[in-house]
């Protein structure tokens, strides 16, 4: 009885030969001459030379020599023929890359070179110095808030060969730290650079991974951090919502921008929102459009709500939706307003004249002086104030009294001080009797019942002077002068 192999067993051998075949072909090629590296906090690129023996391969931690100091670093590619890995690229793609990713602004750098693949003493002084981070932190916000600078910091990233050491700060104006940097260079013994950068470099040094469970893409490989407009929030998300919209700095994501070229282009193929559209199933008008499904709800002229494919959509039979019929119509009853209904409910408690005057809004009774709830009767007297006499209004039911208006009395110039006292030395000779003789005495009555004299001077004064008439004359003062010139 023969033994047949396992699946399972077939595809580990299979794998295993693969990796020995790859691993062989890496042995015969040659160590590679150049390398790109990325290192530092803020994640730059270099392409240094190399000339050691032993051939690193992608991920490899290496000591590198930079324009800041001695460094670790991690091996990207390598860009030379015959390289040592068969993901190597050739310059010239490494180039057209950097060129597409943001041309000059892109962190490249060439002055340099990889000493060798970092070993474990190299690995340990790393840990060391990152260790004594927290202490660097503490000294620097120490001196920061001595000085009084509006500052905040952010990170604190010593070389590995000590000579030099970088403090990340974030801050809304321009400050000038040159006393910082003095008394931080005697503390620390060494040089200190001090970087101002904003919140998306901020989220590129101290951020680890985004809501998609990947590393931050300014962190990973997005060197050129271009601004982002809110359009492309709009277009792409269904919602607004800024927890939803932005990254770990604060502002919109970075990638909303990687496939905003593409839903331009599948945006221009929607047909537009209540525009008229021919599909298989008839005529109907657009209701709403999905820009990734490609499909576009449409409302049919029977009233039918479907949803189509935009390849399926022609252009209409008629370019207007048919009338309705007139069963079709739905009269529905008119709704009462708020008025309306109080009014109705007035009539049926009050009737007769009370529900005539419930009929008349509530604004117009206050402008005709009328109490709320009281019945003009017939035959009553109401007095205008205009013209300074008594108007009667004869009516009976349904009678509106006139509008009281107040007439703007002629601006007089007010009277010196030699005027006043001629007017009072005047006033003490007459002995307080007034000049107007006719009317006086009802003049003085009404001014009795009105509340005062400073009423009847104004009366006076709105109809430029006293005169003869009911409620018109000038009275006797309780201060015992007159106001009459």
């Amino acid at each position: 009885m023969s033994i047949e192999p396992l699946p399972q067993f077939e595809e580990d051998l299979a794998s295993y030969l693969k990796e020995k075949e790859d691993r062989e072909a890496y042995e015969r090629l040659n160590v590679p001459s150049s390398i790109v590296v990325r290192f530092g906090y803020s994640m730059m690129v270099g392409e240094f030379p190399y000339s050691g023996e032993v051939k690193p391969g992608c991920g490899s931690k290496l000591v590198v020599k930079t324009q800041r100091g001695t460094e670790i670093g991690e091996m990207l590619t390598s860009t030379c023929a015959n390289s040592g890995c068969s993901k190597s690229v050739s310059r010239k793609e490494m180039l057209g890359y950097i060129e597409n990713s943001g041309g000059r602004k892109y962190p490249f750098f060439e002055q340099g070179r990889v000493l060798r693949v970092a070993e474990k003493k190299d690995m340990d002084e790393l840990a060391r110095r990152e260790q004594s981070k927290h202490g660097m932190r503490t000294v620097v916000r120490g001196k920061m808030k001595a000085h009084g600078l509006d500052m905040r910091l952010v990170e604190v990233e010593p070389l590995l060969g000590g000579e030099r050491v970088m403090v990340y700060f974030s801050s809304e104006e321009r400050v000038d730290f040159r006393e910082l940097v003095k008394e931080l260079q005697v503390e620390f013994k060494t040089r200190v650079e001090l970087v101002q950068v904003g919140a998306r470099d901020e989220a590129r040094i101290v951020a680890d991974y985004e809501r998609c469970g990947q590393y931050c893409c300014c962190k990973n490989f997005l060197k050129v951090l271009k601004p982002i407009s809110m359009k492309s929030a709009k277009i792409q998300k269904a919602t607004l919502d800024p927890l939803k919209i932005s990254g770990r700095c604060g502002r919109l994501m970075c990638c909303l921008r990687y496939e905003d070229e593409t839903y331009d282009e599948l945006r221009k193929n929607l047909p537009h929102r209540k525009s008229r559209v021919g599909t298989p199933e008839g005529d109907g008008m657009v209701l709403d459009s999905q820009i990734l499904t490609q499909l576009s709800k449409i409302r049919l002229d029977d009233g039918t709500i479907v949803a189509v494919a935009i390849e399926e959509l022609t252009s209409p039979v008629l370019a207007k939706a048919p009338e309705p019929s007139e069963r079709a119509v739905r009269k529905e009853p008119r709704r009462e307003s708020r008025n309306e209904a109080r009014d109705e409910s007035r009539r049926d408690a009050g009737g007769g004249e009370n529900a005539r005057d419930g009929d008349k809004p509530r604004r117009r009774r206050r402008r005709s002086g009328e109490k709320s709830g009281a019945a003009p009767q017939a035959g009553q007297e109401a007095r205008t104030g205009q013209g300074g006499g008594d108007a009667v209004v004869e009516g009976g039911e349904g009678t509106k009294p006139k509008k009281r208006r107040r007439r703007q009395g002629s601006k007089r110039p007010r009277p010196t001080e030699a005027e006043r006292a001629a007017r009072a030395e005047k006033t003490q000779q007459t002995g307080g009797e007034s000049k107007s003789e006719d009317g006086g005495g009802a003049g003085g009555a009404g001014g009795g019942e009105g509340g005062g004299a400073k009423k009847k001077r104004r009366r006076r004064r709105r109809r430029g002077g006293g005169g003869s008439g009911t409620g018109g004359g000038s009275g006797v003062e309780s201060g015992g002068g007159s106001d009459g010139e």
